[in-house]
Parts: structure tokens; sequence; C-alpha cells
């Protein structure tokens, strides 16, 4: 148990050794088990700058290596894009998650395990675990969950930034795959397992480790993880695993990596825009919904599988899927250096100032108002053809100007100021230029 100083330094602040093991659930009980949710620290977003390590990390052992991973930059942006979009509601409320949780420890719990307990710090490791892949299988076969779940399968690449792309709506509904741990697991302990969780998964998004031998057996690994990636047959439906491989060997959903797998979407949606990547299933659905022919068949679209049509399996005819001829190529259109280096350059910037603001967080009209200017740089990944390109550009760089000129933004680091007022200004010029030479 901390001292009250050690608390709040521990609350602030993780080491080093403590924020690498983080990544891997290597935390121990007396390290991580404190008595309030209030005490327990922030750990995903701690790990931002671990995120980062292990991404460049990537990008020069795979520049290294001849069969490498590919890193886009179009695609690495909208990745990072939607892990950040998918932060933003924290910002203006407590996560549903948590909310629900205390909520119904509060008024249901049937008994009250002791906080400081290993032995209840390791049944919430296991039932957060069991409670996730519950979850994960339910977002692949109800239609109405994989409209957010499907955000995170839509790159057609594999690597770190892929495990950062994930959907702002699915918080709404894995909330309700955890509450029976409320009756029983204090808040406190069930919040710490809920952001291990979560962290463990990003590392094992890379095509760089093969194998780990007999751990495989046990935990959820790169090899797994690509399967549940992959489009092709084989991997439709397996390996829903959050930390543990053991739920997907118990509950039959497990495959093991054989054929290369290609990944993606069965039916990729071929851009980069994060509104579309984020939001584009939904009217889909809408769509489905009204066409379907009574109300049985309505009820079937939202409930049912995604490959589900009247006649098929609940979870459609694997034979419906998409053959997988060896051939395929991500949607990779083509950019000039030009280009490439302002989105990039305007995104870092922009980065800095979305450190900012989960560093004070800020509430109210401005997370919507940075939601807004935030897109808008990333529709030049898919924009930079139409003509009114540069316009819209421009406009989302005044925009920013203002917020910075107002006080409403302000870079993580204060000498950034300047050099981001610099290349706000110079925006209009670089946009038109960058688009003209994409155009010829």
């Amino acid at each position: 148990v901390l001292s009250p100083g050690q608390e709040k330094l521990h609350l602030n602040n993780v080491t080093v050794s403590q924020g690498v093991r983080m990544l891997f659930s290597l935390m121990t009980p007396n390290e991580s088990s404190f008595a309030t949710v209030q005490e327990v620290p922030k750990y995903v977003n701690q790990a931002t700058p671990y995120f980062s390590g292990l991404i460049l990390l990537e990008i020069v052992l795979g520049w290294l290596k001849t069969d490498g991973p590919r890193i886009k930059i179009n695609d690495f942006i909208t990745s990072l894009s939607a892990g950040m979009m998918s932060r933003l509601p924290q910002l203006v409320m407590r996560s549903l998650e948590l909310s629900a949780y205390i909520y119904v420890w509060n008024n249901f719990r049937l008994l009250e395990l002791p906080w400081d307990s290993a032995w209840t710090w390791w049944l919430a490791f296991l039932g957060v675990d069991m409670g996730y892949y519950w979850f994960h299988r339910f977002a692949h076969e109800l239609n109405i969950l994989w409209a957010a779940h499907q955000v995170h399968h839509s790159s057609e690449y594999y690597n770190l930034s892929t495990a950062l792309r994930q959907s702002v709506t699915q918080q709404f509904s894995s909330w309700a795959f955890y509450l029976p741990l409320a009756l029983m697991v204090p808040p406190s302990v069930f919040a710490v397992h809920v952001q291990f969780n979560l962290l463990y998964q990003f590392w094992i998004h890379t095509e760089l480790v093969k194998d780990l031998g007999p751990l495989e057996w046990i935990l959820n690994t790169p090899s797994h993880h690509r399967v549940h990636h992959g489009r092709n047959p084989y991997c439709i439906d397996k390996n829903y695993a959050g930390i543990l491989i053991i739920w997907d060997r118990m509950f039959g959903t497990f495959a093991p990596e054989s054929d290369k797998v290609v990944y993606g979407l069965t039916h990729p949606i071929s851009t980069f825009q994060i509104w579309t990547v984020e939001f584009l299933y939904y009217p889909y659905l809408w769509q489905r919904f009204w066409e379907a022919e009574g109300i049985s068949n309505k009820l079937s679209v939202i409930f049912k599988g995604p490959g589900w049509t009247p006649g098929k399996p609940r979870l459609g005819d694997i034979a419906d899927i998409p053959q997988i001829t060896g051939e395929e190529m991500p949607h990779d259109p083509t950019w000039s250096p030009a280009m490439q280096a302002y989105v990039l350059v305007q995104f870092l910037l922009l980065l800095d100032v979305y450190n900012n603001l989960l560093k004070d967080q800020t509430v109210g009209t401005f997370s919507f108002v940075f939601f807004f200017t935030f897109t808008k740089n990333k529709m030049l990944l898919c924009l930079s053809s139409r003509a009114n390109a540069a316009e819209m550009e421009m406009l989302r760089c005044v925009l920013i100007m203002a917020l910075q000129q107002f006080g409403y933004i302000k870079p993580l680091v204060p000498l950034l100021a300047f050099p981001i007022e610099v290349s706000l200004t110079d925006t209009y010029i670089i946009t038109i230029v960058s688009i003209t030479d994409h155009l010829s």
C-alpha cells in the first residue's frame, strides 16, 4: 500500500520500467492496486510515448528487413486519426464502461471483494479478459456492433499504427460485457485491468514478431492476431482474444496462422477519409434495414452477422467471402512528395495540440471544434483531387490560427506556437502547389 505522497507521485507518473511492463500486462498487484477509482493512473494516456517509441522502432526495423512491414503515410495518419477521435468523448464524459460499472457496483453488488487482495486482482484480470472476448466476438457476430468495430479492421496494412485505429462509437456497447464483474470486484480494480487489457493489444499488431513458441498456446500473440485481421476465408470470425488465447481454444473460435494473411475488410472501402472510415457502415446498415422485407428480416439485418442475407445461416455463408488470389493490392493512391510532407507536418503540429488537450482535459465546445479542424486536415488525403480542396484546407488553417490567437488552443511546447502560425500562413500556397503537382 502506497503512502499519500507516493500515491500522488504514482498517480501522475509511471517509471520507464512500469511503462514498458504495462504494455505487456506485466504489472504486479502490489504496484497497481488502489482503494478508489480516483487514484488509478490514466495508464492509456501515459502510454503515448511508449506507443510512439515502438512505432518508430517498427519503422526502422522494417526498413532493415527486406520483408519488413510497409507503412504508408496516408494509412498511418488515418489510423492515428481514428485513435485520437476515439479518445475525444472522454474529454466531456467519464468512460461509459467505468460509469456503468460503478452504477452496478453501487446499487447491485452481491459481495465486496477486498481491493488490496492479489486474488481479487487476478480474478479481475481473468474476468476483464473473458468479458473482452465475448464483447469482441459479439462485435463480429452482431451487425449493429460490427458497424463500430469494422473501423479497426478497415486498414489493409498490419502494423502498430493499426492498433490505434479505433471506433469513436464502440465504447457505447462494450460496457455491458463487464457488468457481471461489478457484482463483486471493486471499480478501482476494474479500472486498472480494463486499461491493461487495451494496452496489451497494442504490441500484437505487427508482422515483425513471427512465433513465440510455447507462449502461443496461452497468450494472444502477433501470429494469432494477424489471423484475426485477415480476410482470407480461414481467418473470418477467428481469434477474438484480448490477452489470453485460451478463450478461443475453449469456445471453438481459434485458428492458427497458415496461408499468408491478406488484411482488411472482405469488401475494402478504399478510402482514407476519416469520416467515411468511422461512419460509412451506419447508412449502409440503415439502407439494408429499410430494404429488408418483413419485420423478421429487418431485425435479422441488425442482430445477425454482417454476412447474413435471407436464407443464409446466422453468420452468413463462408462461400460468399471473396476468394483470395494472392494478387490483392492495398488501396494506395499516388501522392507527390510535397503533398506527403505537407500532410505529415500538419498532422504532427495538430498532434502536439491534441496532446495538450488531453493534458489539460479541456471540455465543452472546444472538443467539437478540435474534432472539426482535425478532420478537415485529414480530408486532404481524399480531397486532393477535388477543385475546392485548397479552399477547404485554407479555411481549416484560418480557423486554427483564430483559435490559437484567442487562446482556445495552444501547443504543448510553447516554442512551437510561432512555427505553427508560419506553417498555417503558408498553407494556401503550398496546398495549391501540391494539388496542382498531384493532378498533373
